[in-house]
């Protein structure tokens, strides 16, 4: 599995007060780069990322009204969820199953009026804005040329790329994201002198020279995602949390506002940053299973789920794939992923929806915690067949 270190991108939020909390500033790290973080100062900043010193975000605004997650009977799997928590260090886990919440928990000082989060599951959430864009006319194709959209690109390796060689990570511009080497683009692009006027992002990405012909090669690219971020803004005259707010947050019903960080120069971290309590990345994870039906409105065109959450390109893992920003299975399940255990899975086929939240014990997946997770969603799966018989 390719590495989801999005967490250094910390290093973009820009020096700015936050909001008093309940923990004094003195509990929560200092430096924002949360690979130097202890695992307690992770336990709670990750509750709490809005209130870390100096990071800054936008909110993501909530409406009146709360999609239903009723009660269902708990739903059997055969497995110790509390060991399962344990080892996962899970700070919530849920399955909505057919709509109905068949298990809700909380650990680490976490709770359902708690936000927690995103890391990388917020890539999922950003490209669900490109195709509300491309519904709402904003964005006219995805075979267009990602400098229509961001000018500031033009005349680098991007001029080849269109919106949907971005959207899959196959653009063929060079890039190390390479979380233990320092020279790396994942731990450089963020520490670059903003330039006025131009998304940081932009100031980096538009240097990169290519190694592969546009749409050949697929290699996991946080910067890219931010660049989606970029575009996205640029087409609808909108920020992120705005547009999100617009379009999904408030009329799915969303029951908690959110929060997504900024970088340096006032921008959404799109390939990362947003907070949100878990039964709303789990009804994100329903208007997903609705077909993007928000009220009575279909936010994204006919067609869009079909490809955004099947395989687009091969990842070199046997039975997986890389879609529209989302992990693909060739079971037809897709999931959104972050480091630290981050997740929202999704199966159509099951109606099924499992989001968690949590501080795995390292960023990645040294442990088998990963292997853990889906060995649990699949525990799931076969409980929901077993019902079904």
């Amino acid at each position: 599995m390719r590495r989801f270190l999005a967490a250094v991108l910390f290093g973009a939020a820009a020096a700015c007060s936050v909001p008093a909390t309940t923990q004094t500033t003195d509990q929560l790290p200092k430096d924002l780069n949360v690979l130097f973080w202890t695992q307690d100062q992770r336990d709670r900043a990750f509750r709490t990322m809005e209130t870390v010193p100096r990071v800054v975000v936008n909110p993501i605004e909530a409406g009146d009204t709360a999609y239903p997650l009723p009660q269902g009977t708990p739903i059997d799997f055969g497995l110790d969820v509390d060991a399962h928590m344990a080892k996962q260090r899970n700070a919530g886990l849920i399955i909505v199953q057919d709509g109905k919440i068949r298990l809700e928990k909380y650990a680490l000082g976490h709770d359902a009026a708690g936000r927690w989060t995103s890391f990388s599951v917020a890539k999922s959430f950003t490209s669900t804005l490109v195709g509300a864009a491309v519904k709402d006319g904003y964005i006219k194709s995805l075979d267009d040329k990602v400098a229509a959209y961001i000018p500031g690109l033009k005349g680098s390796a991007y001029d080849d790329v269109s919106v949907r060689q971005l959207l899959t990570m196959t653009s063929g511009v060079k890039w190390n994201e390479d979380y233990t080497d320092p020279k790396s683009d994942v731990a450089q692009f963020n520490l670059q002198k903003p330039v006025a006027g131009e998304d940081i992002t932009v100031s980096y990405m538009k240097g990169l020279p290519r190694e592969a012909p546009a749409g050949s090669k697929w290699v996991y690219k946080t910067g890219e995602t931010n660049l989606i971020g970029v575009l996205v803004s640029s087409a609808t005259g909108k920020t992120l949390s705005q547009y999100l707010s617009e379009k999904i947050w408030k009329p799915f019903g969303m029951e908690q506002d959110a929060a997504w960080m900024l970088g340096p120069t006032g921008h959404e971290i799109s390939g990362c940053c947003m907070s949100a309590s878990l039964r709303d990345y789990a009804r994100f994870g329903q208007f997903i299973l609705n077909g993007g039906v928000a009220g009575s409105v279909n936010v994204l065109p006919d067609d869009w789920l079909a490809s955004a959450t099947t395989k687009q390109a091969e990842i070199g893992v046997p039975g997986r794939g890389y879609g529209y920003q989302w992990w693909t299975n060739d079971d037809g399940s897709f999931a959104a992923q972050g480091i630290f255990g981050q997740g929202i899975f999704i199966d159509p086929k099951r109606k099924l929806v499992i989001a968690s939240n949590g501080n795995w014990p390292t960023a990645t997946d040294p442990e088998g915690v990963g292997a853990a997770r889906e060995a649990f969603y699949k525990a799931v799966q076969a409980a929901v067949d077993r019902e079904a018989k």
